[in-house]
């Protein structure tokens, strides 16, 4: 810290100096150099010199110093790769998850549809069938391709066969059979 209060005052006294400072023995030839109140006003008005900035602080003993390659945010080419694919697997999976959505939402709404209907007929049923056939195509694609996992797939077909199975249960065109009763044993 000594020396950069040394440079500062060092620094301000130059024009002092230079006023001291002579060539050998030929003083009289040579005019002692100064700095001219002009020229100094014109350089600080014309913007040369636009703030004086302090000198860097020095750092504590035990500070932590940051490379500025360390603290560079750009990553290495095959990451950048990485990303980017990533991104599009994103998008795609994400518009894929969304139509699956879909389909389930028409299908569950159409099967309360027919649940509340009191005179619904079985072959209204046909209509649902083809959009619930719609929506098993879309998830075993998704599932196939890796957007969804197999269960999560098997899952929301499972769901929708069991509503269908509700509704029909509901109007009485589905009886279950009822379960055998177990053997006795002896």
């Amino acid at each position: 810290m000594a020396a950069a209060t040394h440079c500062i005052s060092s620094c301000w006294g130059l024009p002092h100096k230079f006023q001291n400072l002579s060539l050998s023995n030929a003083t009289a030839a040579y005019k002692p150099l100064s700095f001219s109140a002009n020229a100094s006003l014109s350089i600080f008005s014309e913007g040369f010199v636009t703030k004086m900035s302090p000198l860097p602080r020095v750092p504590k003993r035990g500070s932590i110093i940051l490379c500025e390659a360390a603290a560079s945010n750009k990553k290495a080419d095959s990451a950048a790769k990485r990303a980017r694919q990533a991104e599009k697997r994103r998008l795609y999976n994400k518009a894929r998850k969304s139509e699956i959505r879909t389909r389930m939402k028409k299908v569950l709404e159409e099967l309360d549809i027919l649940r509340k209907k009191p005179d619904a007929q079985p072959d209204e049923v046909l209509q649902i069938e083809k959009l619930i056939a719609e929506a098993y195509s879309v998830i075993d694609k998704a599932v196939k391709i890796g957007t969804l996992h197999r269960n999560t797939g098997a899952r929301r077909k499972s769901r929708l066969a069991r509503r269908k199975k509700a509704v029909e249960i509901h109007h009485g065109w589905y009886t279950p059979t009822p379960a055998p009763a177990p053997a006795p044993t002896a």
